[in-house]
Formats: structure tokens, sequence, C-alpha cells
């Protein structure tokens, strides 16, 4: 099992974020990644950060995405930073929900598509080759290339992916995949169209990583951790899958209210509305606790989990329990 600490942006500005990377880095993590989320702090710039401030993690980010950032950019900025930190980035592309881009008017019903021809220009830029190229999507002529020979000609794709036809695209095409398993009892609803991906492709991809995103607060008090655990599911409940949501007796529909409470400014009021069921939907507990929900996530398929949220009540007391407490159970 390989750990993964996903640092988004509420815990705090780019320095802070940074230092949090170290600790990581320090405490056993296997990758650091970072969200590219509509509106919030650039990724690109953090991850930069973070490169030259560590020395052995690999750093990836989540839904970079075809629409906000032309292919051409994501592949040069991965090359870039891939060369910055020595080999270590892993690029996440893709997308976990349409409404986040809907904000800004951006029409994503061709994803499946869109990532598809992407993922295969990005990849022809690393290797060198000129990528004149007539696509459904994308249309490039002869001056597509390179002008630089990337450190690595394979930096590992993984694709943030949600829907069964679009997992089942990151099993087909991707080095890896970034499921949401929010709640963490949905990972094997997750993993069985990524595996049904993995089946079609023409070759074998025997190290392929399904680095599985939960939420993650962990405490030496349960009810410590289970409180903070609030504010994620106010904040993003509303845009988990349907079918996810099923899987610990809840829909959409629970939800709404909640996501009426956050869009006119209300936190605190639709904090309030979060049932002890929605709380299901992270990794909330003890260091023993935590243990045994990742073990459950283990047998499931998952074989990268891709800790963020919260962490805790105390985000660096909770990445040094999970590299004194957690990670060692699945290390010895």
């Amino acid at each position: 099992m390989r750990f993964g600490l996903r640092l988004i942006e509420y815990l705090g500005p780019v320095p802070e974020l940074v230092r949090l990377a170290v600790a990581g880095e320090k405490a056993g993590f296997d990758s650091v990644w970072f969200p590219h989320d509509t509106f919030m702090r650039h990724t690109w710039v953090t991850t930069s950060a973070v490169a030259t401030a560590t020395e052995r993690i690999e750093i990836g980010s989540v839904g970079t995405n075809p629409y906000t950032t032309h292919p051409l950019e994501l592949a040069t900025y991965a090359a870039t930073l891939d060369e910055l930190s020595g080999g270590r980035f892993i690029l996440g592309i893709g997308l976990h929900t349409l409404d986040m881009i809907g904000w800004a008017g951006v029409d994503a019903t061709d994803y499946l598509q869109r990532h598809r021809e992407a993922v295969h220009l990005i990849r022809g830029l690393w290797r060198g080759e000129v990528m004149e190229y007539d696509g459904e999507v994308f249309q490039w002529g002869p001056e597509c290339y390179l002008r630089f020979k990337p450190l690595r000609p394979d930096i590992p794709i993984y694709l943030s992916a949600f829907g069964e036809d679009f997992l089942r695209l990151s099993g087909e095409i991707g080095d890896g995949s970034l499921p949401m398993i929010t709640p963490p009892a949905s990972a094997k609803q997750m993993i069985a169209p990524i595996r049904e991906g993995l089946a079609a492709r023409p070759d074998p991809a025997p190290d392929y990583v399904v680095s599985g995103c939960g939420w993650l607060s962990l405490s030496k008090e349960k009810a410590a951790a289970s409180e903070v655990m609030k504010n994620l599911a106010a904040y993003f409940g509303p845009y988990l899958e349907d079918r996810a949501l099923r899987t610990i007796g809840l829909g959409a529909s629970d939800f709404a209210p909640l996501r009426e409470l956050v869009d006119a400014g209300q936190m605190e009021e639709a904090r309030a509305r979060v049932t002890p069921n929605m709380l299901r939907l992270g990794i909330a507990g003890t260091p023993a606790e935590v243990i045994d929900q990742i073990h459950e996530l283990k047998d499931a398929g998952v074989n990268e989990v891709n800790l963020g949220g919260p962490l805790g009540p105390d985000p660096e007391e909770a990445i040094r329990l999970m590299g004194e407490e957690v990670i060692p159970a699945f290390r010895n």
C-alpha cells in the first residue's frame, strides 16, 4: 500500500502547504498531491515550491484539466516540473465534477474524447514527436513539438475521473487513476469500471496505481476527528456522485439544503445540518480506527490511499500520527 497526502488550500496559504508537504515527506508518505480546483490557489506554483523544498516524495496534481488549460501547456508544465523535481512529478489530469468549471461557462460535454486526445498529444510531445494531429477536439499543425528534451519521456499520467465511462477510460489510457472514494464504502464501485478499462488495454499495466482520493480526519480523540469532518461534508458533499452516496444510504437530495446554505454564504448553518451518517463520507477516528478503514480500502483494490481533506483537528499532528502509527502498520 502506497500513501499519498493531498493538501487542499483550506489548510492554509502556500508557505503552510509547503511546510506540510515537507512534514509528509519526513513522515514517510510516498506522494503529495495538490487539487487544481476552480478559482483556488494555482497548483503549478505550489507544486513548484514543494519541488524545491523536498527531496524524495513524488509530487502530483489532481484535476488539472484540458479545458481551463490547453494540453500544450499541461505538457510543458509537467515536463518542466519533472525536471525541477528530479523526475518526481505525476500529472493528474481530469475532473471530478463538471459543476465547477461550469461556473465559468465552460461546456465540458465532450470530456471523454477531450481527455483521450489530450493524453495522446501530451505523451507524444514528451517523446519528442511532431504532433501534427486532426482530431475531433484538437487540430494541431506541423509546428507542434517541444523545443526541449524532457527529463523523462514517460512521466506518469493519472486520470481524475467520475462516472463509469470516465473511470473506464482512466483504466484504459492512464498510468493510474484518481477516483474519489467519498465515501470509502464506494471504493469497490469506483474500481470496477477502472478494471474494465485495464482489461481493454492492448498492453498490460502491471504497475497501474489506483490512488483512491479520500478525506481524512485523524486524532487521538475520536470526537475531535469527527467534528472537523463537518466542513468538508457540508461544502463538497453536494458535488459527490449519487451512486456513491447510496452506498451509505444517502443521496444527492440529502445534500441539497446544505448546498443552498453554502451558496448563500451560510457555512455555519450548513455545518450544523451535517448528520452523523454524512460523516461517513471520510476516514475519521483514532489511529487504530483509521488503520482498520485503510485495510478495507486495500481489500477493495486501492493500492495508494490518497488522503486529503482536513487531515485532523491539527493537520501537522495528523501527519505525525500517520508516520508514527498508521503507515508503519502497512510496512512491517
